[in-house]
């Protein structure tokens, strides 16, 4: 038995839902949408990584069987809040993000927590711990503090055992998994508005709450199927413009903000982008586009 599938029948065994990863990345090693054979597990509609993602032994084996696939682990089915805590990629001595987060806590007067720790392969590291049972959380990008993300639903974390460029994802401290404490649960909550009080007004944002729109969301997934396919080289472009072309529908409150930032760094990340990559390009488009949107009434 291959190490990596040892690995992902470990991580089963725990109640993790995992799926396979590219060999050597982080992208998933499943088909997307437009090439769904609609046979399978697909057969009544396409299945993506979070659907399909499972703790069934005959049904990792069977896809591990395949090849030395890494392992991706599907944090909003495993009922896992992961916090990523990443290193600059720009080679300074900047705080990264183990110190930023310990000053968060600091500030709070309250000790870090210790949890359940995974060493990526950069020389982050991933804290997991469960997810509240009485919120759905999504993911974060930067929301805690400058190379802080979460995932949760809608997202991933590669997970111990794999392997890429030459360096492995291992535990590193406690293996003991803790409640997500609860100046992080307060923190990555959405705030609701108090009946009757109109939502305040943020620096970004001109409409902060967002109305349903069911082309906003046919938008959205379009471009992120664009930055989905994206070939190589025309990754972090494709990015750039998909977020433009969604920001004005952030602009017009038909979407949140924190979503379309959450789902676009997922796509990028699955794309072998680091986070600080893709978290720099979607700041900048969205800010951008809600810069110059014009109002809806004169918008083609």
């Amino acid at each position: 038995m291959s190490a990596l599938l040892t690995a992902a029948l470990s991580a089963a065994e725990r109640g993790w839902a995992v799926f396979p990863l590219r060999p050597g990345t982080k992208r998933p090693a499943l088909h997307g949408e437009t090439a769904c054979p609609r046979t399978g597990p697909c057969t009544t509609g396409h299945l993506k990584w979070e659907d399909r993602a499972t703790t069934d032994p005959d049904r990792i084996r069977a896809a591990w069987a395949a090849g030395d696939f890494n392992i991706g682990l599907a944090c909003g089915p495993s009922g896992l809040v992961v916090v990523d805590l990443d290193k600059p990629k720009d080679g300074t001595d900047a705080p990264d993000g183990a110190a930023n987060l310990s000053a968060l806590f600091e500030r709070a007067g309250q000790p870090v927590p210790r949890t359940r720790t995974i060493r990526t392969a950069s020389g982050g590291q991933h804290l997991y711990f469960s997810a509240p049972a009485a919120a759905r959380l999504h993911n974060t990008a930067g929301t805690l503090a400058p190379l802080v993300d979460t995932r949760a639903w809608g997202g991933y974390v590669v997970a111990a055992g794999s392997v890429i460029d030459g360096h492995r994802y291992e535990i590193d401290g406690p293996a003991l998994i803790h409640p997500l404490p609860p100046l992080l649960h307060q923190a990555l909550t959405p705030a609701h508005p108090t009946p009757g009080t109109a939502p305040a007004a943020t620096a970004t944002a001109p409409v902060p709450v967002a109305h349903p729109c069911r082309y906003a969301d046919r938008v959205l997934q379009r471009e992120r199927e664009a930055v989905r396919t994206a070939g190589e080289g025309k990754r972090n472009t494709t990015l750039l413009a998909s977020v433009r072309a969604v920001g004005r529908f952030v602009a017009w409150g038909d979407l949140l903000r924190h979503e379309v930032e959450a789902a676009f760094q997922g796509e990028g990340e699955a794309l072998g982008l680091t986070a600080a990559e893709c978290r720099a390009t979607i700041t900048s488009a969205l800010n951008w586009s809600i810069r110059t949107c014009r109002p809806r009434p004169e918008a083609a």
